[in-house]
């Protein structure tokens, strides 16, 4: 599988990440534990999850599980930490099931990754993310209406030391390798890139945002960050919570499919998004493409990728993702593809 650089940490990760957000909810403890080692055994080193997972939903009770899962593989294979890189992170403002809402601070980091590391089983995190920023964010359809004309920069600033001076003590002792951002802007990136630089705290290696053929917003001045200051994609939705896979087509509502528990598809589910969907469908069927592999194979064309993180509620879904991970796009796929996204620009 294709390795590609995370950022300026000299670390190599697979172009394809296992998410495990289903881990504890719609995925049991066994299929977890399964699909990390089909993963591994793919040529898959990357494995993200966060203290707030699993979805679907959230819920204070489940806060937390996810991670559980994860470390009782990890005691179950002791010798096999090593063999990949793993990812979770900080919850931030606002999600009551997580230290009741608390906003992200220098106060909240050592806590939170004690608990991460001890649920997770491990000694170390090799790439600590914050989940989204205090001040807001536009991603989860929050573009619509997202006004951050009310900020305080200081404010910001001097949130953004004091964390990095909690994270740093952090790489001192060990218990992280390595920090990112999620859920961030192209202003946020650059800040916390200059920020570190400035004081010598951990730079951001990655910003974890959504990104599919039907969610383009890193396209322009994201785009831009990652070119200038080495913060590369790690996407996550790249199949646009299972729409890309046609499996909502016509109506069609299959039995514990995301849309059963999550009706409105975290604001994807819209009257647009149906036609825009069916037509990425034709790109596939006409060039005998598996329209899964398509979307992802896509994804992993990006100049600014550099991991597609993708979630499997089963072992078979897993596997035939896996079955694609080496699909190429010609370039009349690709042609036809940034046609139909002119077409259905934003679609939710």
């Amino acid at each position: 599988m294709q390795m590609n650089s995370l950022g300026r940490t000299g670390l190599q990760v697979s172009e394809l990440c296992l998410g495990t957000m289903t881990f504890g909810t719609q995925t049991s403890e066994a299929e977890g534990h399964a699909q990390i080692d089909m993963a591994l055994e793919r040529g898959i080193n990357f494995v993200d999850t966060a203290e707030m997972y699993p979805v679907n939903p959230v819920s204070k009770e489940t806060v937390g599980r996810t991670e559980e899962i994860i470390g009782t593989w990890h005691a179950a294979n002791p010798a096999r930490r090593g063999d990949y890189i793993l990812a979770t992170k900080h919850s931030g403002e606002g999600l009551k099931a997580v230290r009741d809402g608390a906003p992200i601070t220098a106060k909240t980091i050592a806590s939170t990754i004690e608990g991460s590391l001890r649920r997770l089983q491990t000694d170390y995190i090799d790439l600590y993310q914050f989940h989204w920023p205090n001040r807001g964010s536009y991603m989860f359809r929050k573009n619509w209406s997202y006004d951050p004309s009310r900020q305080s920069r200081a404010k910001t600033v001097a949130n953004m030391e004091e964390c990095l001076e909690a994270l740093k003590v952090q790489v001192e002792k060990g218990n992280i390798r390595h920090f990112g951002l999620s859920n961030e802007s192209a202003w946020g990136c650059t800040m916390w890139s200059m920020t570190a630089e400035r004081i010598g705290g951990p730079r951001p290696a990655s910003v974890q945002n959504e990104y599919s053929l039907l969610c383009r917003l890193f396209d322009t001045d994201m785009a831009e960050m990652t070119a200038n200051e080495d913060v590369g994609l790690l996407s996550f939705s790249p199949l646009a919570a299972g729409l890309l896979t046609g499996k909502y087509q016509g109506g069609a509502l299959p039995d514990g499919s995301r849309k059963t528990l999550v009706p409105e598809l975290g604001g994807r589910n819209t009257d647009r998004v149906y036609p825009a969907v069916q037509a990425y469908l034709d790109v596939a069927a006409r060039h005998g493409l598996d329209p899964v592999h398509m979307a992802l194979a896509w994804c992993c064309t990006r100049p600014f990728m550099t991991s597609v993180i993708f979630g499997a509620t089963s072992l078979a879904q897993l596997e035939h993702i896996l079955d694609g991970a080496d699909v190429t796009l010609s370039a009349d796929v690709l042609a036809e593809l940034d046609k139909v996204h002119k077409a259905h620009p934003m679609p939710f």
